[in-house]
């Protein structure tokens, strides 16, 4: 399967819910590596690597959020696979 890596960054109530802490749950159930992290402007940012379909699901996810999130705009930049991460950790 293809290894791919996507940069997503998701704009809406994504701060104070526990966005990070459910991307790094969902992205450890699929497999998934990379980074989440707050940004000073409110929104939450990602990098995402792994198979084509995980990162898909990954990205999918993002959409949604856990229950408290109320995301409105996932902003989605396709990258150069690096396979750089060994696991997917949450950076502050």
């Amino acid at each position: 399967m293809e290894k791919i890596r996507a940069r997503v960054i998701i704009e809406g109530r994504v701060q104070g819910v526990f966005f990070r802490h459910h991307t790094q749950e969902a992205a450890f159930r699929l497999g998934v590596k990379g980074w989440v992290k707050n940004r000073r402007d409110g929104r939450v940012e990602a990098v995402f690597e792994g198979d084509q379909e995980r990162v898909d699901q990954m990205i999918q996810w993002c959409h949604r959020g856990p229950s408290e999130a109320r995301v409105t705009k996932v902003h989605l930049n396709w990258e150069i696979y690096a396979g750089e991460f060994e696991d997917f950790s949450i950076s502050y």
